[in-house]
């Protein structure tokens, strides 16, 4: 409980909101009230003790399909996230580490990835292959790992030429040691954070190749999808478009402010060992 009073309300909130979506895409198909796919009513019914959250424009479920594109969606971001995360990461360190030659192909190639609009890239290439999910976290998983890669790189670049690294060095350690064991510990902080921008941006840029037609396929279901599907019934007043939105926007803000919570009490343990 001590504990609990020293960490603050917004991270309190944003843990709560996030282990909650977390819950719903562990736990979908034991706690949707009905299949993803199935037919239970007609077409936009309002709120009702049956359907808390009305159905859509088809006439089903959409605390169902909510639940259920949570676990899509959730499952997606994250896999792409963690492989941005971790070709990112490691190559930027490793460039950094090695220089040279290496570090000018590598950088160049990224470059080369960075000036192509991502989303234009991304539709290019879902365009002529199928839109699986295998083939969607690769593909966004790609895009977004030059991004960790600029900003890993630049960190290692400053930490490669502290002390502690030059005696690695001078121990006779190699390049695999000094990424993982000596550079990318102290690189943590801005890549913690980093890693809830990127998971969050994942979200936001699934959703946005869900809603052109490019990203989760019918009947399979995501939150970006399911916007583009009810998009008509906003001129009706009907909100089913508006609910999976807002979804996304509110997993974006919790996980944001977990994020910042995180980083801000490495920063805080670092600079008190510092002290």
């Amino acid at each position: 409980m001590k504990y609990l009073r020293t960490i603050p309300i917004t991270a309190l909130l944003g843990t709560a909101l996030t282990g909650m979506f977390l819950f719903a895409a562990i736990f979908a198909p034991w706690i949707a009230p009905y299949g993803m796919s199935e037919v239970v009513g007609d077409m936009w019914e309002p709120s009702s003790a049956q359907f808390l959250l009305g159905t859509d424009n088809l006439g089903r479920d959409l605390l169902s399909r909510m639940i259920y594109g949570a676990q899509t969606t959730i499952l997606i971001a994250s896999l792409a996230t963690l492989l941005a995360f971790t070709m990112g990461s490691v190559l930027g360190i490793l460039a950094a580490v090695l220089g040279g030659w290496m570090d000018q192909v590598m950088s160049r190639g990224v470059d080369i990835l960075m000036s192509i609009p991502t989303l234009i890239f991304a539709l290019v290439v879902l365009s002529v292959m199928p839109s699986t999910m295998l083939v969607l976290i690769l593909v966004m998983g790609i895009l977004d790992s030059t991004r960790v890669y600029r900003i890993s790189r630049a960190v290692a670049v400053d930490v490669n030429v502290q002390d502690f690294v030059e005696v690695a060095r001078l121990r006779g350690e190699g390049n695999s040691w000094i990424v993982f064991r000596e550079i990318l510990p102290n690189a943590l902080s801005p890549l913690v954070a980093e890693l809830g921008l990127r998971f969050i941006f994942a979200v936001l840029f699934l959703s946005s190749l869900s809603f052109l037609g490019l990203g989760v396929q019918p009947p399979e279901a995501d939150w970006g999808s399911m916007v583009r599907e009810n998009r008509q019934g906003i001129v009706f007043g009907v909100p089913a478009a508006l609910i999976p939105a807002g979804a996304i926007a509110l997993l974006a803000i919790s996980v944001n402010l977990v994020a910042d919570w995180i980083l801000r009490r490495t920063t805080d343990l670092k600079g008190g060992r510092g002290g």
